[in-house]
């Protein structure tokens, strides 16, 4: 693709990949942007296992790191397949120099590394700060909860399905990590958003998970076999805990839970919604559609604290959206104002069916007029653009137009993204 040129002369701060040494200071400076602990010398190498130095960014002062951004080569599973994507990691500015060009020179250099690179046309990101990444593109793509379940609220219904030729076993969640990575990349692959785990990624999550919380035990896991074949599992911690009666009211935190048959699923939340001795259940990272909700006896009584998700952002527009699957036919002319990518502005043309896409330059007028980072906040199929229009920030000529694309964008599932990158 042609990619409009933009010296790094402009940026007002030298820019460029760090090296291995230099690491500790990248670290360092986001870290402190982010008011994380200073990270030691085991954590640095884990970090550095799964960094790529090349798809590294740094802005520096002298030779003091003042920004800081990285991207993971991901495999994600997207509307219509699993295609390669950039996600976005690890962006902070020293509070010494905000407010002075630093992190739009990061993101602006770091969009037009990926154009260049050519790998991904799209890229991902968790937000912090939800302000901060809409002035770069970047839009809300799905939304991610926590649910809260209390002791008796967890009865799932009847109708429920349930096999009783299906095994549970407790596990060392090392000892089984290979039974862990073959049920969640099944289980990936119906839900966009997910990421393909690399074994450097299944190390990291692992690293992450073995960091105990206030008085939660380590992490534990429960394995469902069906035979010889993993099908499901959770990774939870357990809180003991007493009230002033002396009655049980402990705790447990469902860090992720995967299956990849319905009845597995429902035998890992009856083991973990039943658990003696336990007074609440908080499962964090889960999606708006979440199949819990829907097994409850009582939906009612869960309680689902909504939060954004994986934000995402068109880098190779004409390339996103032709590789992408469409519910219904299509066939606008979109007109995208992009700001950040100016290889992205103008009119497209977007045509496709259930079997074929395609989307082109084009004169003709414009049946509808947006931000790129609305258009990104719709591609993975989680917001509605009737929404966005509804608000004023799609500006409909033909009529009905918006209806159309907002339908053909709509995905069989609610994208979500259980790993936070």
């Amino acid at each position: 693709m042609s990619v409009s040129p933009c010296s790094a002369d402009s940026d007002p701060w030298p820019i460029r990949p760090v090296t291995v040494d230099e690491f500790p200071a990248f670290c360092g400076t986001c870290r402190e942007a982010l008011l994380d602990d200073p990270i030691d010398e085991e954590r640095l190498a884990s970090v550095l296992a799964i960094t790529d130095l090349d798809r590294t960014l740094a802005a520096f002062d002298g030779d003091q790191v003042i920004g800081t951004t990285r991207l993971f080569s991901f495999e994600m599973t997207l509307p219509g397949g699993s295609r390669p994507v950039a996600g976005v990691s690890a962006v902070g500015v020293l509070p010494t120099h905000r407010r002075r060009g630093v992190l739009t020179a990061l993101m602006r250099r770091q969009l037009r590394d990926i154009a260049e690179r050519g790998a991904e046309a799209v890229a991902l990101l968790f937000a912090s700060e939800g302000g901060i990444y809409g002035r770069f593109g970047y839009g809300v793509a799905s939304l991610l909860g926590t649910v809260t379940v209390r002791r008796g609220e967890g009865v799932l219904r009847a109708d429920a399905p349930r096999d009783p030729g299906l095994r549970m076993r407790m596990a060392d969640p090392a000892a089984v990590r290979a039974e862990l990575a073959q049920v969640h990349e099944t289980a990936r692959l119906a839900r966009v958003g997910e990421f393909r785990r690399t074994p450097q990624l299944w190390d990291w999550l692992f690293d992450r998970l073995a960091r105990r919380k206030d008085q939660f035990s380590p992490i534990k896991c429960v394995l469902v076999m069906d035979g010889s074949e993993p099908v499901g599992y959770a990774l939870y911690r357990t809180r003991q805990h007493y009230d002033e009666h002396g009655l049980a009211d402990g705790a447990m935190e469902v860090e992720e839970l995967f299956a990849t048959r319905p009845a597995a699923l429902v035998a890992l939340w009856e083991f973990l919604l039943n658990r003696d001795l336990i007074g609440k259940v908080t499962a964090f990272l889960r999606p708006a559609d979440d199949p819990l909700l829907y097994l409850l006896t009582d939906r009612h009584r869960a309680r689902w604290t909504p939060d954004t998700g994986v934000w995402g952002r068109l880098v190779d527009l004409p390339r996103a959206l032709s590789e992408r699957s469409y519910a219904a036919p299509v066939d606008v002319v979109i007109e995208v104002a992009d700001a950040m990518c100016p290889w992205n502005e103008g009119r497209w043309r977007l045509r496709a069916d259930r079997e074929h896409a395609e989307c082109i330059r084009t004169d003709d007028p414009a049946d509808l007029s947006l931000d790129v980072g609305v258009l990104s906040s719709a591609y993975l199929g989680g917001e509605a653009l009737t929404a966005y229009a509804a608000a004023g920030l799609v500006r409909e000529a033909r009529p009905g137009a918006v209806a159309e694309l907002s339908a053909a964008l709509v995905t069989p599932t609610i994208p979500a993204c259980s790993m936070i990158f």
